[in-house]
């Protein structure tokens, strides 16, 4: 599988987004990430402002909704273009259904879990989406620190994904960086979320090639 880099717009300057997007045209996706002060404790943008970023990105929207209500608000996000769209799945009611509408609206369906959500339940499900987003923050807020104990929901998502043969990416959020992206993609991730680490940097599209290197030289 391929290493693939999304950096997270949450550590861009919002006054200048269109100018940031710029600044991460080598990278893979830009990761929007979408809250709406209920399902976490933050408020960022919403369907209007994601929108106007689907018009002007150099590179696929990868959006992340943190949001309530998902089944009733996820396919907007793939009607105005977004190329990926991420739901929760301790949000959706009817998460398969929602999946496939997602699809069927031209948009990659991602399912997101909680660091603290367990993966078996959703084992039989993996079929039904394109990527499983393991959160290894608590969503909500950027440069947290990445929560090890991760990892091993990481390894068992991935083994159950090569056990049916499955093409789905799993992305990991939160706390990625130069001291995690191997360990994140050795137990088996092939997309990451870095945002801090990424609009942080001296050189944008040098450290997009450096995390992208180094994560696909571990990646299975």
């Amino acid at each position: 599988m391929t290493a693939q880099i999304a950096p997270s717009i949450l550590s861009a300057d919002f006054t200048n987004l269109e100018r940031d997007l710029g600044k991460i045209a080598t990278a893979d996706w830009a990761h929007v990430d979408v809250m709406d002060n209920h399902f976490v404790p933050n408020l960022t943008i919403g369907l209007p402002v994601v929108e106007r970023i689907r018009q002007v990105s150099p590179v696929p929207i990868d959006v992340h909704l943190m949001i309530e209500d998902p089944d009733r608000w996820a396919p907007g996000f793939a009607e105005v273009g977004a190329q990926s769209v991420t739901f929760h799945a301790e949000a959706a009611t009817a998460p398969v259904r929602l999946a496939r509408e997602l699809r069927r609206l031209g948009a990659r369906a991602g399912m997101a879990l909680r660091p603290a959500t367990p993966v078996e339940p959703y084992i039989d499900l993996l079929s039904e989406i394109d990527m499983l987003l393991i959160m290894t923050v608590e969503p909500g807020f950027g440069g947290q620190s990445f929560i090890e104990g991760t990892l091993p929901k990481i390894q068992r998502a991935r083994k159950a994904l090569s056990e049916q043969n499955l093409d789905v990416w799993i992305q990991v959020d939160g706390g990625v960086s130069r001291s995690t992206i191997e360990r994140a993609a050795e137990a088996g991730a092939n997309v990451f979320v870095a945002g801090s680490a990424v609009y942080g940097a001296d050189d944008i599209p040098s450290e997009i090639d450096v995390l992208r290197q180094m994560a696909a030289a571990h990646t299975h």
